[in-house]
């Protein structure tokens, strides 16, 4: 890989945030809209069911690490639907970038965007709910890198599905993560799952870490058995999505794909 071919990437999509009001919104409207709502729900709800403790904080706390994992992971999708739209696709991939060469800078851009969202929303839920995220303690990083890794997997694994199907696939760039949110445990703890889909929820790597951000807050245990199982997981369907990605991108290639995919 050449690094400046991946600078050069990355300030490519910088420059697209100069005078876009709509990709600015992206990163600091939505976001705090979604705290606003939700934490208003949330102080209602603590307000006639007092008898739950640290409802406001896990609440919070989940909302703030599912926004992380969700802009991760539009942060890889919107990148490559941006060179869709743009009509650029085949340009890029006429030069000498290489597909590892695009991966990590859409990767760097998810990062870029998870970064800003989250100061925006942790600076918002402390400003008006008096929310302290690092509350959580220590054990926030290595929830957060968790949850960016999950969110590339979710990411890559949804552009190889936009780059072979086109067009019709686009709508999976917002729809894909939801998907895993039943199974992320995000608002509720495993045991709320029906029996037969809790193994479900356990090979998916974000449940692993929303239950530990629970464990921590109920009794303070260090959740060193979910960070292993999430890390783990994470490394294999990491390891698994950019091949497929890889997969993807040749067959693509040998039928003509990049030609045509957006039209």
């Amino acid at each position: 890989m050449k690094p400046h071919r991946i600078v050069a990437l990355i300030a490519r999509h910088l420059y697209l945030y100069r005078r876009s009001l709509p990709r600015i919104m992206e990163i600091f409207y939505w976001p705090f809209l979604d705290l606003v709502i939700w934490g208003f729900i949330t102080l209602y709800l603590a307000r006639y069911q007092s008898q739950v403790p640290g409802f406001v904080t896990f609440f919070l706390g989940a909302l703030i690490l599912w926004d992380m994992l969700f802009r991760s992971q539009q942060g890889i999708t919107i990148s490559f639907l941006e060179e869709l739209w743009a009509r650029n696709l085949m340009n890029l991939f006429a030069s000498p970038l290489k597909p590892s060469e695009f991966l990590a800078a859409t990767m760097a851009m998810s990062i870029m965007k998870v970064t800003v969202v989250s100061i925006v929303m942790a600076g918002c839920a402390l400003l008006f709910y008096s929310y302290n995220i690092f509350v959580v303690g220590l054990w926030l990083a290595p929830f957060v890198i968790n949850l960016v890794i999950t969110g590339w997997i979710i990411g890559v694994f949804t552009t190889s599905l936009i780059m072979r199907f086109g067009q019709e696939a686009e709508v999976l760039a917002w729809s894909m993560v939801f998907l895993f949110q039943p199974i992320s445990c995000v608002f509720y703890p495993l045991e709320v799952l029906p029996a037969w889909l809790r193994p479900v929820a356990l090979a998916n790597p974000a449940a692993h870490i929303f239950e530990g951000m629970r464990a921590v807050l109920t009794s303070g245990a260090p959740p060193l058995s979910h960070l292993a199982w999430a890390g783990g997981l994470n490394i294999l369907l990491l390891v698994g999505a950019i091949a497929w990605f890889y997969r993807t991108f040749a067959y693509c290639k040998e039928q003509g794909l990049l030609v045509r995919v957006g039209e």
